[in-house]
């Protein structure tokens, strides 16, 4: 029991944990992936220590291993498209609501996995394509699933004057 009062309280784990929640929600459940993440961080920190680099060099050394993998988000990529594309029809905090529902969505899955998806693609000149096919997806699940939008409601309700 206290080994699991040990993990809880990691720091690595902690950090990670709450940088997931932040940009990548729809893996916050994998506590497999987090343990195992949060215990190479620390093993990277200790080793850095161990060779004699100071704390904040470790620490550093250790964000690398903590965050691989994660610097690219597909829940910040969709909510930066419903925010942008979507303002009028999905107000805030509409987007961010929505984004882990889309994330499992067939059809918003198939459309990231178009796509190799490493810690620099932001900074590809593919996101602009990824971000574009994701803006046509979404309205084609607005439009074949007749899900209502605030622009729809506003323009079948009678206007007053």
């Amino acid at each position: 029991m206290k080994e699991n009062n040990k993990q809880e309280f990691s720091y690595f784990r902690l950090k990670l944990r709450s940088y997931m929640s932040e940009h990548h929600p729809e893996r916050l459940h994998d506590t497999e992936f987090i343990t195992t993440r949060a215990d190479m961080a620390l093993t990277a920190y200790c080793d850095a220590v161990a060779q004699g680099f100071t704390h904040l060099e470790a620490e550093s050394i250790a964000s690398e291993v903590l965050y691989h993998g994660l610097h690219f988000s597909k829940y910040d990529t969709l909510v930066s498209v419903l925010e942008n594309e979507f303002e009028r029809e999905l107000p805030m905090p509409l987007p961010e609501r929505l984004a882990p529902i889309l994330l499992s969505n067939k059809a918003v899955q198939a459309t990231f996995d178009k796509f190799g998806l490493t810690d620099t693609f932001a900074a590809s000149e593919q996101y602009d394509r990824l971000y574009t096919e994701l803006t046509g997806t979404v309205v084609l699940l607005i439009e074949s699933n007749k899900l209502p939008t605030i622009r729809l409601t506003e323009e079948a309700s009678p206007k007053t004057l």
